[in-house]
């Protein structure tokens, strides 16, 4: 690090330009009396990553996830392409990559989770060769596509594996959308017969909400899907064709199971940047910031706020949940900022949306809130399969992000 650093100043420090971040600077500089904002965000490019399943199952191209981050930072905000490597909260401090000191009246912290590909030994090495496929990943998603054809193709039995992490990590319902794409593309080519699909999952049950669950049980039988509970992916041997999964039994033991495979899509695990995780600003036993869960705020520095993936509220990691989370964030830090106290209406419930896709033109949408229960945005059930929400997804929500969410307006 440069060891005389520029100093400068700024009002209100937005470290990270994703969804949360550029969605908050929008809302702040639309304000009657907007303060002044600077995004930190080192990315020349933003990604849509929702998209990312519909890459891997060959719906649509993976340019269309991606615009130029020059593009999307909102006109009268300042954008340095740096990195934070070191918060100080007590100080109103944040050091870059580099070499800048940056002090700040109000900070607003959504740098995004930090992929961990290593955590898993092989995998790294094996990711876009010889089957194994991750749709977590710009590039790599395209690979999954390709894959898929091949194993397609491939004559005689099919073995067809996917993981999901211990532990939060984003989209909690992506490790079954590809899935479930997988043994539909495989049913379509009349190879279904032939293959088995597996799910190895760290915990015990499906999904979260219940009457979400159900269908999803259904989905699972329609395709005949093994599901294995209490199994997480601990190694990948590419050569062999082998994953490594460590199950834990009721007792606290854990054995290792070794599953040989045509097709492995691994979602890998996931947790704070570094950064947030070594600093004042993270809960000692997650890593995440510490907010408060309804109006986001620390609770041990005041004039910093968090939202999106990296944020320790209990919500799950999606992109719908940041929509909602904006807003919140926006306004109370705008009445912090004016000396008001916080609108106890204004307040954050925990929604999140999972859109679940369950095969070619059909969708589940999960909507829920802190507590599981369902939170409706349609005048239908939205847990049985839908083609019109295949169609919210796939065309609508795209659209919104880009044209709507991002400029502060949805």
């Amino acid at each position: 690090m440069n060891q005389n650093p520029s100093s400068d100043h700024h009002e209100v420090l937005i470290i990270g330009a994703g969804a949360a971040g550029i969605s908050v600077a929008a809302r702040l500089l639309d304000a009657d009396t907007p303060p002044r904002v600077t995004l930190l965000d080192p990315a020349t490019r933003h990604y849509y990553q929702p998209l990312w399943t519909l890459v891997g199952a060959g719906v649509v191209p993976k340019e269309e996830s991606m615009r130029e981050m020059a593009e999307l930072i909102p006109w009268g905000a300042q954008w340095i392409q740096d990195t934070a490597v070191r918060f100080d909260p007590h100080a109103n401090v944040v050091l870059t990559e580099g070499g800048r000191t940056l002090t700040y009246d109000y900070l607003v912290v959504c740098p995004g989770l930090q992929i961990n590909w290593e955590a898993v030994p092989g995998l790294q090495e094996a990711l876009g060769t010889g089957g194994v496929c991750s749709n977590y990943d710009y590039e790599e998603s395209e690979y999954t596509w390709t894959a898929l054809q091949e194993v397609a193709r491939k004559p005689g039995p099919i073995r067809a594996l996917f993981t999901q992490p211990a532990g939060a990590f984003k989209c909690g319902g992506a490790p079954q959308k590809i899935m479930y794409l997988v043994a539909d593309h495989l049913r379509l080519k009349g190879r279904l017969k032939d293959a088995e699909v597996h799910f190895f999952h760290p915990g015990t049950i499906i999904f979260g909400v219940p009457q979400f669950a159900r269908t999803l049980n259904q989905v699972i039988e329609r395709y005949g899907i093994q599901t294995h509970f209490g199994h997480e992916l601990v190694e990948v041997r590419p050569e062999a064709r082998e994953a490594v999964f460590r199950i834990t039994g009721e007792d606290g033991e854990t054995v290792e199971r070794v599953e040989a495979f045509d097709f492995l899509h691994v979602t890998p695990p996931q947790g704070p940047p570094d950064v947030v995780r070594q600093s004042d600003l993270a809960d000692r036993e997650s890593g995440w910031v510490e907010v408060d869960p309804h109006t986001l705020r620390h609770p041990r520095f005041p004039n910093v706020f968090s939202l999106g993936d990296v944020s320790g509220s209990p919500n799950a990691k999606t992109g719908a949940a940041i929509r909602k989370q904006a807003p919140v964030v926006a306004e109370n830090l705008l009445a912090v900022r004016a000396g008001r106290s916080l609108d106890p209406a204004v307040r954050y419930d925990g929604y999140a949306s999972c859109p679940l896709i369950t095969g070619y033109g059909k969708l589940v949408l999960a909507e829920f809130d802190y507590d599981n229960e369902p939170a409706p945005s349609f005048p239908f059930d939205t847990s049985q399969e839908r083609y019109s929400m295949w169609v919210l997804k796939k065309d609508v929500l795209p659209r919104m992000y880009w044209h709507g969410m991002l400029k502060g307006r949805a």
